[in-house]
């Protein structure tokens, strides 16, 4: 047992030696995979929500600042695809927040595998309002508090074109919140989205707005 634990120690100290030591990128390698090509990226996707009671087709559209921090608006739709899911519509918007990336570039923390340092940057929290369209009621009707996380996997090795993202969290009706009650998936449910999106990142001089020359 002793010279397991010796073993096994021995493994770990390699393990983290290897983790801690430095990449050497060549002279052709971008660390940040295209990412600071531009300080705006768009995203737009389509997909699915899995969600109780079935499926509902699901649409996205997000804005970020320099693949950190932006804004998000989803539709999820379920008459469209004949599903039994409940509520039967959802309208959300908010604010998401990616704090892996700029650190890890910054601090050289980079692996240059451009598909994992993609993905573990992508690795972001989502917070916005929800407005849910229960049976027989009418279209946003019942405003909701949504709260998230979301997991993006690129297909190719660079920030610009197709991404896989997987986006879930869990939904609270304004009633829920307020008298504590979850009566059906109208006031609490969890989501699973599942979209195919296109990633393109474009240059607008936000961050050097204050260093550009008047002309």
């Amino acid at each position: 047992m002793r010279l397991a634990f010796d073993r096994t120690l021995a493994a770990l100290a390699f393990a983290a030696t290897v983790l801690r030591a430095p990449v050497v990128l060549g002279a052709g390698d971008d660390p940040s995979h295209g990412r600071i090509d531009g300080d705006l990226s768009l995203v737009m996707g389509a997909g699915g929500a899995v969600v109780p009671g079935g499926a509902r087709a699901e649409a996205e559209f997000r804005f970020r600042y320099l693949e950190t921090a932006g804004i998000f608006a989803t539709y999820e739709d379920g008459p469209l695809v004949h599903s039994g899911a409940e509520p039967l519509r959802v309208l959300c918007g908010g604010l998401e927040l990616r704090p892996l990336f700029l650190f890890r570039w910054l601090k050289g923390f980079e692996t240059s595998r451009g598909r994992l340092d993609l993905a573990v940057d992508s690795i972001g929290l989502e917070l916005g309002a929800a407005f849910l369209q229960p049976s027989g009621a009418s279209f946003a009707s019942a405003p909701a508090l949504e709260a998230g996380v979301g997991l993006e996997l690129p297909i190719f090795e660079v920030a610009t074109g197709p991404w896989v993202g997987l986006h879930g969290g869990v939904r609270w009706s304004d009633a829920a919140l307020s008298s504590g009650q979850v009566r059906g998936p109208d006031d609490r449910s969890a989501y699973l989205d599942i979209t195919l999106a296109w990633h393109q990142g474009f240059v607008a001089h936000v961050v050097d707005v204050g260093d550009r020359a008047p002309y």
